[in-house]
């Protein structure tokens, strides 16, 4: 059975991209078949994957209007394994031109979770969200089945995780009552910084198990890497953004598969 889970926050520059896009090619790495769904009209997954403006015939806009299916989508990227459906400023659009249909937060779980989409045989979809709680953020709720919180380690950051929680809650009492959140992943990370200490203190000590062991560094080569359209893995195999991303991916299979197994 595929995984699907979000990467989420309504928080902008907590690295939710770069976790997205990481975290998808450490997994590839790890010889699972990947489907990264781009959500943020901004498009950035799709540029960090090497995906040119001018090849984005068919994008994640055309899947929720249904104009496309997720089979004709999808395309390659630069990376073995993680496939890409894109996005385009279209998806900007989306909250206006969605307003009157009755089915509106189900449109993306309608097109992830058919038969159709089950024969393609990935073992995760990783769904790149907004730094908002939009339509596209609550249509990514309700297909997935978990969710992923990255998390800057940063003043205020535990502030706004809780708004994202009982976004969660809203979304299980009304459109996808198995959802969970998978983990809080740490980010931008300055073992350093007393800030840094605090803020992964704080958040072990109120969401206990929930926060991975993992935490992702502030890392030159990983702020470098986008420019090139490469995720870190790629770009500087043994830096420590890769080493943590690699990581993190062996948390993030270890937890999917004891779900599976339960």
């Amino acid at each position: 059975m595929t995984t699907i889970i979000a990467i989420a926050n309504q928080k902008g520059g907590v690295g939710k991209t770069t976790t997205t896009i990481n975290l998808g090619a450490a997994l590839a790495e790890n010889d699972k078949k990947v489907l990264l769904i781009d959500l943020d009209p901004q498009g950035n997954a799709s540029t960090g994957l090497g995906v040119d403006h001018d090849k984005r015939d068919v994008t994640t806009y055309d899947l929720l209007s249904g104009e496309s299916s997720l089979r004709d989508a999808i395309q390659d990227t630069t990376v073995a394994g993680l496939h890409i459906v894109p996005a385009t400023t279209d998806l900007s659009s989306a909250d206006l031109e969605l307003i009157d249909n009755a089915k509106r937060s189900y449109l993306l779980s309608e097109t992830l979770r058919n038969v159709d989409a089950s024969t393609l045989g990935y073992d995760y979809i990783l769904i790149d969200c907004p730094p908002s709680l939009n339509i596209l953020t609550v249509n990514a709720m309700v297909a997935a089945h978990s969710i992923i919180v990255p998390l800057q380690s940063e003043f205020f950051a535990l502030e706004g995780l809780s708004q994202l929680i009982l976004t969660v809650r809203d979304v299980r009492q009304t459109a996808n009552p198995t959802l969970r959140i998978e983990g809080i992943a740490l980010t931008m990370y300055d073992k350093r910084n007393n800030l840094s200490l605090q803020v992964e203190e704080d958040a072990r000590e109120n969401m206990g198990e929930m926060v991975f062991e993992t935490v992702i560094p502030r890392n030159v080569r990983l702020s470098e890497a986008p420019s090139f359209a490469v995720p870190v893995l790629t770009y500087d195999s043994n830096s420590k953004g890769s080493i943590a991303y690699r990581a993190l991916a062996q948390e993030v299979i270890e937890r999917t598969t004891k779900k599976k197994a339960a």
